[in-house]
């Protein structure tokens, strides 16, 4: 989503707006309405998605009556510093009058919100002062300049007859009539209601008779504040016997909740109050109409599955803005009652009771007596890390205690030893050593091993290993500053480790030694039975097995038509991609990634993404910096489960950088894209592409041709070595304008189309940090379903266009083929550095 149309509608030398830049410190996704005295008078109101604000100005504001749609017409993306700014914007100036924010707050949607929006219809919650509960925008049918779409609010606890025009007496608005419309100038309050579903506690209930009965309560008013929580022992198997009740151990935050007065208090584990950025749980809590109480639980994201705890750090972040819940699951206080003392399974009894019929964002977790091991498989087998095991009969004890037992899915698998850090303190011998899988005909590191080692092992370890080398020995894709100062070796040593999964980062999680491999070495890895763990982002999944990869991915909606002029459906696009796997893959693989999503088909509105969404399990992430400063998750496809998880979620074209998520400052591809003014016959495109691969091999640089399944064709350069990103556009531009310049009746440099008609566009753009190029065996949103094909030099002349290559054609061309197309690109030794400056 770009600032450009937001940045050439004003003069920031006249105007107080903010330019452009990232709300400070790490939040949720924020909303802010706004209330703007323009040419006419209206509400602003803006989501944030991303790393912008999505904006809508709203004419007669926000209703809180479901039945009234107000018309939003859609406007520029805003920065996120906007959501701070009120004052007067110079007449004169676009958009020139009063601005004052009239609510602000974090906002959450099940789902992708930009998919909801291509598609045309977003469900969301607020969380502000004023603006709360379900609330739909609507694409609007109805032609016109801007796009239109209908805001109004869902039939929840929320709902009533107010009117945004009702609440402005807290408003600094300019003009008087504003303070009128809310009552002389005295601050409106929202009126009082409950959060949705929680009807049936309109009226208070004591519960402090019920906690009486339990053994062991005492009457005792909580002080409502921080309290010690008690906290579980690692095992290694679930403990057996029917004392023992077994919950899934969920992956999210663990927090305390405090109520006193009916007022809730969030608190982390190490006493911070998470009040302010939890506002739904808070008013969630509230809803029970608890006088005081106690209550632990774990904050989640998604289903609480370890893959769904990437998505609660990056909403709480506001990178996503996922709706989030929490799962109680013991009861100290209530009512004036403490009940700590009383056995588990009777706490947890009325627990179950208080939240009957809870409002969202409240989940109760249930539990089963004995069983333990049956627990855990069942656990394991849903995603989840493990299980919790605590004795059903004993009190509450703060702090660790062997009574609460945690069981996690270890996992195992053998590593190539390729280094080794220094020993620190009293260590001796080394500190950790480096670990690599098998990539192709390469390594690549996934983290280091320090745990379960004898003094007498690392001494031995220390001799075997020698000094090592500065140099990296496997590909290295993550920014360690330790890595610096690591010594490197050559893969032969084996060891066989536990870990207990798989990071967003690609690295082993809490590696630990379980053996040395001494009948092992690291050539044999490259011949198992199993995937390494480092391919997989979740483990028991055997990414390179097509079997394995289709239990993974489950498609939806799979008779969706998505090229309607042809027939073509969401299962036929599955299907194409999973065959393409073996060549399109490693295309794509380790590389920086951006996807064009058409949850609608090709024909409706389609988007560009690059960060990672809301459900997104097997595709990986790298975080970046961008040019405002930002750092950002980046999509990084790494096994087939991960492209295939794209394609389930309608990507239908694949763009990645040219450039390894290893190494994303340096490219080792240049793409030169051929692009015809309209009235550019083929046959003068043919020849454009051999003018290229002439003058590039007057230079020394070989090439290799692509369609681009558009109107023209793709030039592409190896680099090996990878250059610095500046030093690869400097080249591209030079070498786009020098052919320019030679031949001005065939050639342009020039993106401009006034000037293109009747040449081709040498488009350079597409060669610096962060612009990407379609992959080849890629599909085009387009009609006729066409591919990106890469092709031997020799069948360029025997080609009848760009979109000679089809869903429907591609794989049959591929199986015929003997050889790849492109084989030797990337063998292929050039130095940029050596090329004489081509302008």
């Amino acid at each position: 989503m770009s600032l450009v149309e937001y940045r050439r509608k004003r003069e920031f030398s006249k105007t107080r707006e903010p330019a452009t830049g990232r709300s400070a410190g790490t939040k949720r996704a924020i909303f802010v309405v706004q209330l703007h005295h323009a040419s006419r008078r209206h509400y602003d109101f803006r989501l944030q998605v991303g790393g912008v604000l999505k904006s809508w100005a709203v004419p007669k504001g926000p209703s809180f009556d479901p039945a009234v749609k107000r018309m939003a017409v859609e406007v520029e993306d805003h920065p996120l510093t906007y959501a701070g700014f009120e004052g007067d914007i110079p007449k004169g100036q676009y958009g020139g009058g009063h601005v004052a924010r009239f609510d602000a707050g974090y906002w959450s949607t099940d789902g992708d919100a930009q998919a909801q929006l291509a598609k045309g219809h977003l469900r969301f919650e607020l969380f502000g002062d004023k603006l709360k509960g379900g609330w739909h925008l609507v694409r609007s049918s109805k032609p016109g300049r801007q796009v239109q779409w209908l805001l109004f609010k869902d039939k929840d606890g929320y709902a009533g007859t107010l009117e945004a025009d009702d609440l402005l007496g807290d408003v600094t608005a300019a003009p008087a009539a504003d303070i009128k419309r809310a009552g002389a100038g005295k601050p409106a309050k929202v009126q009082r209601t409950t959060p949705p579903g929680a009807a049936k506690r309109r009226r208070k209930r004591d519960w402090s008779k019920r906690a009486l009965q339990l053994s062991g309560a005492k009457p005792l008013r909580f002080h409502g504040g921080y309290f010690a929580p008690q906290l579980a022992r690692l095992g290694d198997a679930p403990p057996a016997g029917d004392d023992w009740l077994h919950e899934l151990k969920w992956d999210g935050y663990r927090l305390l909740v405090a109520v006193a007065d009916g007022k809730a208090r969030l608190y982390s584990r190490n006493a911070l109050d998470w009040s302010p950025k939890l506002p739904e749980i808070v008013a969630a809590i509230e809803a029970l109409k608890l006088g005081d109480a106690a209550l632990d639980g774990e904050l989640i994201a998604g289903s609480g599955t370890k893959a769904d705890f990437n998505l609660l750090q990056a909403t709480l972040s506001g990178e996503k803005n996922a709706g989030l819940s929490l799962v109680l699951f013991d009861l100290l206080h209530v009512d004036g009652v403490d009940v700590s003392g009383a056995p588990l399974v009777e706490r947890k009894a009325l627990l179950e009771a208080v939240l009957d019929a809870p409002p969202p964002h409240l989940a109760y977790s249930s539990h089963v007596l004995g069983e333990g091991e049956r627990a855990w498989r069942l656990a394991c087998e849903q995603g989840f890390e493990g299980i919790v095991s605590k004795r059903a009969d004993r009190a509450h004890h703060p702090g660790r205690s062997p009574e609460w037992r945690k069981t996690k899915h270890v996992l195992a698998d053998e590593f190539a030893v390729v280094g080794y850090s220094a020993p620190k303190g009293s260590r001796v011998g080394i500190g950790a050593l480096l670990l690599a899988t098998p990539e192709g005909r390469g390594w690549r590191y996934v983290g280091r091993l320090g745990s379960g080692f004898s003094d007498a092992l690392l001494l031995q370890l220390a001799k075997q290993l020698g000094e090592g080398q500065r140099e990296p020995t496997a590909r290295v894709e993550v920014a360690d500053p330790e890595l610096r100062r690591a010594r490197w070796v050559a893969p032969q040593l084996v060891v066989e480790a536990n870990y207990r999964g798989i990071g967003g980062n690609g690295l082993l999680r809490q590696a630990s030694l379980k053996a040395m491999r001494a009948d092992k070495t690291a050539a044999d890895l490259r011949d198992r039975d199993r995937a390494p763990a480092s391919t997989a982002k979740t483990e028991g999944k055997t990414m390179a097995s097509k079997k394995a990869t289709e239990e993974v991915i489950v498609v939806t909606h799979p008779q969706r038509v998505v090229f309607p002029d042809d027939g073509i459906r969401k299962q036929q696009v599955f299907d194409y991609y999973r065959s393409m796997l073996p060549w399109l893959l490693p295309e794509i693989a380790g590389r920086p990634l951006s996807i064009v999503r058409c949850p609608q088909g090709a024909a409706r509105p389609c988007f560009f993404q690059k960060h990672g969404g809301a459900g997104m399990q097997q595709v990986d992430s790298l975080r970046l910096r961008e040019e405002s400063g930002a750092e950002e998750d980046y999509l990084v496809v790494r096994d087939a489960a991960g492209l295939l998880e794209l394609v389930q979620f309608n990507a239908l074209e694949f763009h990645p950088w040219g450039a390894q998520a290893a190494d994303p400052e340096r490219a080792d591809r240049l793409v030169l894209d051929l692009d015809p003014g309209p009235d550019v016959a083929w046959k003068e495109v043919v020849a454009a592409a051999r003018t290229l691969r002439k003058r590039l091999q007057e230079l020394g640089l070989a090439s290799w041709l692509r369609t681009s399944g558009g109107k023209g064709l793709h030039v592409v350069v190896p680099l090996r070595p990878a250059c610095a990103w500046p030093q690869a556009k400097a080249f591209a531009h030079g070498f786009a304008e020098a052919l320019a310049a030679s031949e001005p009746l065939k050639f342009v440099a020039t993106a401009s189309k006034q000037v293109r008609k009747g040449r081709i566009f040498v488009d350079y753009l597409r060669n610096s940090r962060g612009a990407t190029s379609v992959a080849s065996f890629s599909l085009r949103a387009r009609t006729g379903a066409p591919v990106a094909m890469p092709i031997r030099w020799e069948e360029l002349g025997r080609l009848k266009g760009p979109a000679q290559f089809t869903l429907r054609n591609a794989a049959a061309r591929m199986r015929r083929l003997r050889a790849h197309p492109w084989a030797g690109i990337d063998d292929m030794q050039q130095d940029l550095s050596r090329i004489v400056d081509p302008g």
